[in-house]
């Protein structure tokens, strides 16, 4: 298949294109600069509004991964950056999708986690309602924002993702440094769901959405065993060989993040990846301590 990837230099976006390449796809990256020569990259600019869709049409699928970072603090100019890069940069994708002559079959658009809120530990599954809070109505809008492409006919996937882990970025690389100095520990009470899913796998079950015409609209992308921010924080140690009963207390994650470390830090969400295990997803890395192992090579 021919399949259009944006966010491709980042963390997920960069390790599916090695998963889709390694498996025989062509991989074209939707990209913000002037495309380099003999590639075969589209240029968008979303400040713009600009895509060049002559060269979207007759692609299978469209991978959309691109957005701001949400994981530094959010001041109100943050706040705009990220809901124009989502909410406003899918939508511009998705209108250029919509006026395609030949439109791809499938579109998986980046959602997470986030749209169910702090939810203690309620079991939620893709039905669940949203919850509150600024990333749950990031994602409620984020996910809207497809519906140009809904109403061309394209099926459209949006994925609820989780914490993606990896040595190399996201919330684990953040957090390797303080665990294996041995001063890590729990994040307030500790008692928090964390709902995680291993980069290998992640990929994996994007490419299984795309190629599965059953899966459509949100799909949980989180492993099958979530687990309490305490027992995250023993597991790494344990993996690191490190004592991790070092915690960071709540008011101190409120004081240096703000609204943020409230929503990411110190939020509960207990997420089943339902529509996947449905579908027969199969995961290579069900539980944690096996995750952590193959990803920090331990």
């Amino acid at each position: 298949m021919e399949i259009v990837v944006s966010g491709s230099t980042g963390l997920i976006g960069s390790a599916l294109i090695s998963s889709l390449t390694a498996a025989g796809h062509k991989v074209v990256r939707l990209v913000r600069k002037s495309p380099r020569p003999g590639t075969s990259d589209v240029l968008w600019d979303p400040a713009k509004a600009y895509v060049d869709t002559t060269k979207l049409e007759n692609k299978d699928a469209v991978v959309h991964l691109s957005g701001e970072s949400i994981a530094e603090r959010w001041t109100p100019k943050k706040k705009i950056r990220i809901q124009e890069s989502r909410a406003r940069g899918t939508h511009l994708l998705c209108e250029a999708l919509r006026q395609l002559e030949h439109p791809p079959k499938v579109l998986v658009s980046g959602s997470a986690i986030g749209y169910y809120g702090d939810r203690g530990d309620e079991e939620l599954r893709e039905e669940s309602p949203p919850g509150s809070g600024f990333l749950a109505e990031l994602c409620r809008q984020w996910e809207e924002a497809t519906e140009p492409a809904v109403r061309r006919g394209i099926r459209v996937a949006h994925l609820r993702t989780g914490i993606v882990l990896s040595a190399k970025g996201g919330a684990l690389a953040k957090m390797l440094p303080p665990f294996r100095m041995g001063v890590g520990g729990k994040i307030g009470s500790g008692k928090q769901y964390m709902s995680w899913i291993a980069m290998d796998d992640h990929a994996a079950a994007i490419q299984h959405i795309i190629e599965n015409p059953a899966l459509q609209g949100p799909v949980n992308a989180v492993g099958p065993n979530p687990v309490r921010n305490l027992e995250f924080a023993k597991t790494l140690g344990k993996v690191l060989s490190r004592p991790a009963i070092i915690p960071l207390p709540a008011f101190a994650v409120r004081l240096a993040f703000g609204q943020m470390g409230e929503e990411l830090l110190l939020a509960s969400q207990r997420v089943e990846p339902a529509r996947l295990k449905a579908s027969g997803f199969s995961f290579r890395f069900p539980d944690l301590e096996a995750a952590l192992r193959h990803v920090l090579d331990r």
